[in-house]
């Protein structure tokens, strides 16, 4: 998932040269690496607390609804508290809520999944708090003619953060067999009770190695010797908040990032059960994480072929394809079976690499001094990856897995419609 931020002036006592933006710069693209890992480790969390607690569908969608809605949650307070201690300040507290909640995943283990949740909720919303305090760093440590070079290095760590994510966590959490529901009902229950502990605990370890990690990037981004930001828009008239729902582009751009990051998060969340299903693959759980690695690496391959592309294709049109494609894959991985469904879910991943940057930039398109406010309210819109899977998870408990990616093909529909409604909406 790409990143945003609001623009930013530098304020600098004296000018920065190589050496002292270097440091701080791979410290920050350490950041949008961790970013994408802990985001994506979910993928893997999902279906691993499924079969610990026998939870439906449903219920395990509660862990993306825990982490993506502290986006909405915390965005606002985030900026707040930002405005109050400032942007480096600001970032070192995010990397340490974040580490906060990683370490209660070692108790969690032993208190419930409830506690799990609460766990979430934390760790997304030091990331949160994280992302508006580093993403500004990015455009102004270094010369600000490549400051677009700089985004885009970083962006592909996160990818690479997302890539990783999966394979890593199928080796070290699910790593061990996992008993189906019918097999666990066969024991007894003593014998359930302590098998479910053990296969909580194998959290523990990351998460608390994560947590560690997380400490030291704090230590080491409160050492930085970093420029001073300041907000460009504080001085700036933007207008009433009301006066963004008369743009009409804006507010459909809106709801196609609420779609797409829910149809991006939902389809990543049900890839390991998906593959699990005797008539798909039959794999196990950490067979089938090593190919959701395949499904974020896509994304991550598509950003350069769509960088190339998009040269010379409008926005609206490289995003309508993508989205017609998307859906195309999803009716294949809902109606087809075996290898041939699944690589097709996989390749979805491919597809989605310009769609949030594309969907964004789109809606921002000609609204001046209110892209502030209109950026943050696209960012709002995030929220769709705690709503969206929570539809496919009520659909699967009811139609079954495969039935339920009825539930993405349907965002990706409205995608489609928004890319070929603003299909030149730059070239006007």
């Amino acid at each position: 998932m790409e990143n945003t931020s609001r623009p930013v002036t530098l304020a600098t006592d004296a000018p920065l040269d190589g050496r002292s933006t270097t440091g701080p710069l791979v410290i920050v693209t350490i950041l949008f690496f961790m970013w994408g890992l802990l985001t994506s480790l979910n993928d893997v969390l999902i279906p691993h607390l499924k079969a610990i607690y026998t939870l439906t569908y449903v219920q395990a969608m509660l862990v993306q609804f825990c982490f993506f809605g502290a986006y909405l949650i915390v965005s606002l307070p985030a900026g707040m508290l930002i405005r109050r201690i400032g942007y480096q300040r600001g970032a070192v507290s995010g990397l340490v809520v974040a580490a906060l909640g990683c370490a209660l995943f070692y108790p969690a283990a032993n208190g419930g999944y409830g506690l799990f949740l609460f766990a979430f909720f934390v760790l997304a919303g030091g990331i949160t708090v994280l992302q508006v305090a580093a993403n500004p760093y990015v455009t102004v440590l270094g010369d600000p003619r490549t400051a677009s070079s700089r985004l885009t290095l970083t962006q592909a760590f996160n990818s690479l953060g997302t890539t990783v994510a999966p394979a890593l966590g199928g080796m070290l959490i699910l790593s061990s067999s996992v008993l189906d529901d019918a097999q666990l009902a066969r024991l007894p229950e003593l014998e359930q009770l302590a098998y479910r502990a053990a296969q909580a605990a194998a959290v523990q370890g990351p998460y608390l190695a994560l947590a560690g990690a997380l400490l030291l990037l704090a230590v080491l981004f409160a050492l930085a010797r970093l420029p001073k930001l300041a907000d460009a828009a504080d001085g700036a008239a933007e207008g009433r908040f009301a006066d963004l729902f008369a743009h009409k582009h804006l507010v459909l751009g809106t709801l196609g990032i609420f779609l797409y990051v829910g149809g991006e998060v939902s389809i990543g969340s049900f890839l390991i059960n998906y593959m699990g299903e005797p008539q798909i693959a039959g794999l196990a759980q950490a067979e089938a994480a090593h190919y959701v690695s395949l499904y974020w690496g896509g994304a991550m391959v598509g950003r350069f072929i769509g960088f190339a592309v998009m040269r010379t294709i409008s926005p609206g049109k490289a995003l309508a394809f993508n989205a017609a494609c998307s859906m195309a894959l999803i009716l294949v991985a809902i109606f087809g079976s075996g290898h041939v469904a699944m690589w097709a879910i996989l390749a979805v991943g491919l597809c989605n690499s310009i769609m949030f940057p594309t969907i964004f930039s789109m809606a921002l398109h000609g609204l001046g001094r209110q892209t502030g406010q209109a950026s943050g309210l696209l960012c709002m819109a995030i929220v769709g990856g705690a709503l969206v899977p929570f539809a496919q998870g009520a659909l699967a408990d009811t139609l079954g897995v495969q039935m339920s990616f009825c539930v993405p093909a349907a965002c990706y529909g409205f995608i489609l419609y928004f890319g070929l409604r603003y299909a030149n909406l730059h070239r006007q």
